[in-house]
């Protein structure tokens, strides 16, 4: 039964560990917390770096190996959260709170983990609250600043109204099927108003965690007022098990309701992915851009759950693959930034080219990525979403989607300018990040590239979906 769940077990011991780490490392020996992180990081994602479908406690648990594969993937990313956020938790205000980040942040983990591998309503909803109630410490970790505290208190109201939607959805389920397991579910769904409207409630509890328009009102708050490597961390781990859930459970549980739901993600994809790039060209503060941007790219993500069937689950992992490794590197970038300048408006970045030419380098090929320009993975990972959504006969929302990667383009060369062109008389003097930061940035760079030229990758997610 253990052996069953062997990554929640190396993720908990891993986290014990890090607490055990947190009592022994104080000042001044509190610099060994980020080692040590990133250490047992390393050692449960090698643990569990092969796939294995395992079943536990009566069918509540489930790890398929695509969900095996996508554990490792968050695991990977969260590994590259703790190697930037060292330098922020060096602050005189910070550094105190060091080993309580690695550990919630784990905490946090955990639940995404028990999300993913849900067989039930119960788990499911344990995993989510495991998930989302230590988030919201993250996002207050800067409790001086002013900015932090707004962030917390938006997301945790946010979060609790979400909850409780979901909840009642899920109750209602209940209530016309009488269990809340997927398997038995999905025989007693019938399609009834009640059931439409619990579908209805589900999809959108989970629309707030995912930031899809009308839900994602509190994204760009919460992004502005967090510390970088939270931020990073909401708009990538966060929303790609959110992402990788909401498909699991579509075409666990409401796979008989496709025409009752494909319209509903439809308009909302549409909406989310016009509105947030409408939005993120007003934006100078590059917090706020990148919460506008991340909503935007959880609506293409979206494009793969209204694919369905194994095309459209090997398309989603493989794009939060791709987004972990772009996001994640202009994260990083805008962390270090931060810590060396103080800024995070647009204009800091005139002219960075010439002080810091790797830092812009990597923060160019991350935006063109995102952006979708080949021979970057962001291309392939969006030509496969969309690929996957047409195949199905959504072909004007794809079109829809593909006029609005125009508009994204603009916005994301409007900091490339920045870098190289706009002319700058006092830019962000010359410094070095530290090591485990560039080592950060060495594999979102590589993994933007190999990624693109790699297609086995993409065709490793298919086989295992």
């Amino acid at each position: 039964m253990l052996i069953a769940i062997q990554a929640e077990i190396t993720l908990t011991a891993a986290l014990v560990l890090m607490l055990v780490a947190d009592l022994i490392f104080k000042e001044p020996n509190h610099k060994y917390l980020q080692a040590s992180a990133v250490i047992l990081m390393l050692i449960h994602t090698a643990l569990n770096i092969v796939p294995t479908d395992t079943e536990a406690f009566g069918g509540m648990y489930h790890s398929s190996m695509i969900s095996s594969v996508m554990k490792t993937i968050l695991s990977t990313g969260t590994l590259l959260v703790f190697m930037q956020a060292g330098q922020w938790l060096e602050r005189e205000d910070t550094r105190h709170k060091a080993g309580e980040f690695y550990i919630i942040t784990l905490s946090t983990l955990l639940g995404m983990y028990f999300m993913m591998s849900a067989g039930s309503f119960i788990l499911f909803y344990v995993g989510l609250e495991l998930a989302s109630i230590p988030m919201a410490c993250l996002v207050t970790m800067d409790k001086k600043r002013h900015e932090s505290a707004e962030a917390g208190a938006k997301f945790i109201l946010n979060s609790m109204f979400s909850s409780g939607l979901m909840l009642y959805g899920m109750s209602l389920i209940y209530g016309t099927c009488g269990t809340t397991y997927f398997e038995d579910i999905t025989a007693a769904l019938t399609g009834t108003p009640l059931q439409i409207m619990a579908t209805v409630f589900f999809f959108a509890g989970l629309g707030f965690k995912l930031s899809l328009v009308p839900f994602h009102m509190w994204t760009p708050d919460t992004y502005q007022g967090a510390p970088a490597p939270v931020s990073g961390y909401l708009s990538v781990i966060s929303k790609g098990a959110a992402a990788f859930t909401l498909m699991s459970i579509i075409l666990k549980i409401f796979g008989n309701m496709t025409a009752q739901w494909n319209l509903l993600l439809s308009i909302v994809i549409v909406a989310t992915i016009t509105v947030a790039n409408l939005f993120a060209i007003k934006q100078t503060n590059l917090k706020r851009f990148m919460a506008y941007s991340s909503i935007s790219q959880a609506g293409y993500i979206m494009l793969a759950v209204l694919g369905g069937g194994a095309m459209g689950m090997s398309s989603l992992v493989y794009y939060i693959t791709v987004y972990i490794a772009a996001n994640l590197a202009i994260f990083a970038v805008i962390g270090t930034v931060e810590q060396y300048s103080g800024r995070v408006d647009r204009d800091a970045y005139n002219g960075l080219y010439k002080t810091n030419p790797k830092l812009a380098l990597v923060m160019t090929l991350a935006l063109f990525s995102l952006a979708g320009i080949p021979p970057f993975a962001g291309f392939f990972s969006k030509f496969f979403v969309f690929a996957s959504a047409f195949r199905e006969g959504h072909w004007i929302v794809v079109f829809i989607a593909l006029i609005n990667t125009i508009i994204s383009l603009y916005y994301y060369l409007l900091i490339v300018k920045a870098m190289y062109i706009t002319p700058n008389d006092s830019p962000v003097s010359t410094f070095r990040s530290p090591a485990f930061t560039r080592a950060c940035l060495l594999v979102c760079l590589a993994g933007i590239i190999l990624l693109g030229l790699c297609s086995g990758v993409y065709q490793l997610f298919t086989d295992l979906a």
